[in-house]
């Protein structure tokens, strides 16, 4: 490896050696490391070629007199690096800051005054960079901290001219957290798949009216807030892809979850005659007897009737000064170019579909389609407005919706209300790597490296963020994830949130294992969290499982940021189970997760069963080797319960006589409701006392993922005494745990 490779490779933060998931260390092989150079686009098998795209990066970098954005906290020392020719370093130059207000502030200065941090020659010229320090609150005389929070312009001038513009960000310490959590209020909420949801009315699949109903029916039972799985955008030309976590935009939400009924042109004659003319009621009763979604039948029948709807709607609202209009058209300014992007993909790739052509990923699109900025793209919007306009209503109706579940949380005076779930990247043929190429590196896909859950790694199919590009684009891309995902929620999840510290990065032709951590600029990022947190008043959760250094824990905690704690991985080294009253209190514990067996699957072992059905475990040796583990971990467990009391003596201390029942499930969730953990969340399929999984990692079509619905309808749920009895223990368990 020469020089100037280890040079690139460690200033592109990619990872020599880091700690396993065993605590051993491990080692990053050379050719790994390599080929992930080589994604990023250099040409590290041409040395000059690679000399000459380095000395290209260094030209940009200090011609460029300001950074491109910077990111700061607003009790820490502003340091502005400034770069100027050094015939222009004696002379007067100014800073102007255009706060997001519009208010404008100025500090002249000249830069020999201040401290010389490097030089360079470029192209025979000597240039400078002089760090600049400068007061904000003295700078802007404001005396309120939140009044200097947000995303601000820098100007560099000298005499009238602009040399260069920045963004610069001033954040908040750490993220929002409640005044009653923060005071020690403990509280605990239900986790939903929204998709499971099944009731008398929705159309085979779990909509935001059943939100809504469960939102007020869990509130009347104690319960702060309602978790969710990802709802974003999916694929509507491809309902099958359905996955919540391989999403097609981060930013916008699946359509699927609207409720037809709800909007208020479904009443009109034409579409009560499309469903009587094809029989669209049977057709819904048969879509919510069924065991499983059947997400192609679903979006065929609310497409066909949206579509009609919508015609309805354009006719009678969008248009003149109406108010609906107005709505809709500010909806369309504020999701600015990423709603049309969206739209606009989602038209290309139905039309396609329904020319019987390929479809899936804009990589099949036809090459003048494959750009969202080329000429063949706009002809295209020119000439299906409607249908683009189509996908943009969608998204505004989804959004009214969501928002309407959302106030019902507020109404009932929940805790938090609503919190999300944000997926930790997009499919690579998404409409969200369509709208913005270079900011994705498509050769290479992230995941985990082998660890507890997945002794092989995982590869996920979601290209990475390239950091640089990142930078570029003044962390327009992040701000817009955490905003909207944080608009309208009390609290927003952050699935492997190690990504805002490092990735795991696999070439696509290379095993999961073949891979090298990259690391991202965690500061700016955990500043811009925090930022967005304070703005809409939502909590942050993160999902830190997995290979996880001691210090980035440290590191979310200080930034207020709750850890996640599920109940089966809090294990000791002799293997008994830590109490939850040993939780770190900022966190947020569960029993079980989407990606691991129910409880009664747990207990029976379903998922040993289920994962040697489908494949999962082909060697005898080791899955017998599982079902003693999980032997022992039950009488762990059981060990644990009777220790802390959490049940009776009805139930044997030996595990040979123990199968899950009502009591014993009951149980384990109060005795998570005594935890020290500020949040607990419990999944609703184990107050159902359900079997089958949502979810196994690591296979495709193997079993039905994504798919399975709750056992009972959310009209009956909590109509159950025994679920009304539970509900009231969890509560009062909480309040005796708090603090207050």
């Amino acid at each position: 490896m020469t020089q100037l490779v280890e040079y690139l490779i460690e200033q592109k933060g990619i990872g020599s050696n880091f700690v396993d998931a065993w605590g051993k260390p491990a080692t990053i092989a050379q050719e790994n490391q390599e080929k992930l150079l080589q994604a990023m686009g250099y040409a590290i098998e041409d040395e000059e070629a690679l000399t000459a795209q380095l000395e290209t990066e260094a030209s940009v970098y200090w011609l460029s007199a300001l950074d491109s954005v910077q990111v700061e906290r607003l009790e820490d020392a502003l340091i502005i690096n400034v770069r100027v020719s050094i015939d222009k370093a004696s002379l007067s130059h100014s800073l102007k800051l255009v706060h997001e207000s519009g208010e404008t502030f100025t500090f002249k200065f000249i830069p020999t005054d201040h401290v010389l941090t490097a030089s360079q020659d470029i192209d025979g010229l000597d240039w400078q960079q002089y760090a600049i320090e400068l007061n904000i609150k003295e700078l802007t005389d404001h005396k309120v901290d939140s009044a200097l929070y947000g995303y601000h312009t820098l100007s560099l001038l000298q005499g009238r001219k602009v040399t260069a513009r920045s963004r610069l960000i001033i954040a908040p310490k750490s993220c929002y957290i409640p005044d009653s959590i923060a005071n020690g209020k403990k509280i605990w909420g239900l986790s939903v798949q929204l998709y499971c949801v099944k009731s008398q009315n929705n159309w085979g699949i779990g909509d935001f009216t059943d939100l809504t109903y469960l939102v007020q029916k869990s509130a009347q039972q104690g319960a702060d807030f309602i978790g969710l799985n990802p709802i974003h955008s999916l694929y509507p030309a491809d309902p099958d892809t359905c996955s919540p976590y391989g999403p097609s935009s981060r930013r916008w939400l699946n359509y699927l979850y609207i409720d037809v009924t709800a909007i208020e042109t479904f009443n009109h004659s034409n579409v009560k005659e499309w469903m009587k003319n094809n029989d669209i009621e049977s057709k819904l009763a048969e879509l919510r007897r069924l065991e499983f979604v059947d997400y192609k039948q679903v979006a065929e029948v609310k497409l066909n009737a949206l579509n009609l709807v919508y015609a309805e709607y354009k006719k009678r609202y969008l248009k003149g000064n109406s108010d609906e209009h107005k709505a809709f058209k500010a909806f369309i300014k504020e999701g600015a170019q990423s709603l049309k992007n969206l739209a606009t993909f989602e038209a290309i790739q139905m039309q396609l579909k329904e020319a019987g052509k390929e479809y899936w990923g804009w990589q099949v699109f036809p090459t003048e389609l494959q750009d969202p900025e080329s000429d063949g793209v706009k002809d295209f919007v020119k000439q299906n407005k409607q249908s683009v306009e189509f996908y943009m209503f969608l998204q505004w109706q989804a959004a009214l919706q969501f928002e309407k579940a959302s106030q019902a949380a507020l109404d009932a005076k929940m805790e938090i209300g609503l919190y999300r779930d944000l997926a930790v990247g997009v499919s690579e043929g998404s409409a969200e790597i369509w709208g913005n190429q270079d900011l994705y590196c498509t050769e290479v896909s992230i995941g985990a490296p082998p660890d507890i859950l997945g002794p092989l790694g995982q590869k996920w199919g979601l290209p990475p963020m390239q950091v640089d590009t990142l930078i570029e684009q003044k962390y327009q891309p992040i701000i817009d994830l955490f905003s909207s995902n944080m608009h309208a929620s009390g609290a927003l999840r952050i699935d492997h949130v190690m990504a805002l510290l490092r990735l795991w990065w696999v070439h696509k032709d290379d095993d999961a294992s073949a891979g090298a951590y990259v690391n991202y600029p965690v500061e700016d990022l955990l500043a811009i969290l925090a930022l967005e947190s304070v703005r809409n008043k939502s909590l942050v959760i993160g999902e830190d499982l997995g290979t996880v250094p001691d210090s980035i824990r440290e590191q979310l905690q200080a930034n207020g940021m709750y850890s996640y704690r599920v109940f089966f991985f809090e294990q000791a080294k002799d293997g008994g189970f830590y109490s939850p009253s040993h939780y770190p209190e900022q966190s947020m514990a569960t029993l079980t997760t989407h990606d691991l067996p129910t409880l009664i699957g747990f207990w029976h072992c379903d998922d040993l069963a289920l994962g040697k059905e489908v494949g999962l475990y082909p060697d005898p040796e080791v899955l017998a080797n599982l079902y003693d583990i999980r032997h022992e971990n039950k009488q762990h467990i059981l060990n644990t319960m009777h220790g802390h009391h959490s049940i009776s003596e009805n139930i044997s201390r030996d595990v040979n006589y123990v199968g899950m029942s009502t009591e014993l499930n009951y149980g384990m969730q109060l005795h998570m409701a005594t935890g020290s953990s500020a949040l607990l969340s419990l999944q609703l399929e184990d107050w159902l006392e359900m079997e089958k999984p949502i979810n196994i990692p690591g296979t495709f079509n193997e079993y039905p993922n994504w798919r399975r619905k709750l056992s009972h309808n959310i009209e009956d749920i909590f109509n159950k005494p025994e679920i009304q009895s539970l509900a009231h223990d969890l509560t009062q368990k909480r309040k005796q745990a708090s603090n207050i």
